[in-house]
């Protein structure tokens, strides 16, 4: 099993954090740069190389709806260039933003070291099906991404692991089938109720743990933000989504497993 620590802050507050995560048995932090609001590439840059000193490096281009900052292509292209960076989740909720990353890690020369992941839960499937050419002075270099770093796969997951094997092996025909570009809607709009887009993603979290809490893997829907609930409306959506897409959910799975998961 691979452990990866989220980590995030100023530099010395993401120094003490990395280094508690390597004393833990981490091996590779997923880095934020919320903290960074305002901060230039350069600065930013000497951040992520301080801390890729002490752990390999997972990029996070996090949507500013959420907490994150818009990132250049510029930036992306000099932190793929730091050798301790493995990866990078792509989350922005948008295809400008995203094709920014892919590109700036193709001009960085290092694509074929660094593993794309999508965080785009609006766009999961049609990410990872799509090829993506980007023109080099070297000529068109093609890049897919791999897998996902998602906060849908938190809930329904078997279900997602089922889809990323499917996708995997679609991702070599040369044709699509055209239900796939169906299923994407559908777990698009799901992922709109557990992560609450109709509210600006306020509920995003106790949206999540609202599915986990009927599947009686968690016992409640509180946040460590006692003020961080669910929207109003946004049960009724839940209800909505599993009402509409029966066959996404793992609900049967998760019943089946629990009582042997929990006494383990």
């Amino acid at each position: 099993m691979i452990k990866i620590a989220g980590i995030c802050g100023q530099t010395q507050q993401t120094i003490n954090e990395a280094n508690f995560a390597v004393r833990q048995g981490y091996h590779a932090g997923l880095l934020s740069l919320s903290a960074w609001n305002g901060a230039g590439v350069t600065e930013m840059i000497a951040h992520c190389r301080t801390i890729a000193q002490i752990i390999p490096i997972i990029g996070f281009y996090l949507q500013p709806a959420a907490g994150g900052r818009l990132l250049s292509r510029e930036f992306w292209r000099e932190f793929a260039k730091i050798d301790n960076v493995i990866a990078v989740k792509i989350a922005p909720f948008n295809r400008y933003q995203t094709l920014d990353v892919i590109r700036g890690v193709v001009e960085s020369g290092r694509s074929d070291e660094i593993t794309l992941y999508t965080g785009n839960d609006d766009n999961i499937v049609i990410d990872l099906l799509t090829a993506y050419p980007i023109t080099t002075s070297d000529g068109v270099k093609v890049v897919r991404i791999k897998g996902g770093l998602l906060g849908h796969w938190s809930v329904w997951t078997q279900k997602a692991v089922q889809l990323l094997e499917q996708l995997h092996q679609l991702s070599s025909c040369d044709k699509i089938p055209a239900e796939m570009l169906a299923l994407n809607t559908k777990i698009t709009d799901s992922n709109a109720a557990f992560f609450d887009a109709a509210n600006n993603f306020d509920g995003c979290i106790p949206g999540i743990h609202e599915v986990l809490r009927r599947q009686k893997l968690l016992p409640g829907t509180w946040c460590l933000n006692p003020d961080e609930t669910l929207s109003p409306g946004q049960s009724e959506e839940i209800d909505r989504v599993y009402a509409a897409y029966p066959e996404l959910n793992d609900d049967e799975f998760v019943a089946a497993n629990r009582d042997r998961w929990f006494a383990d």
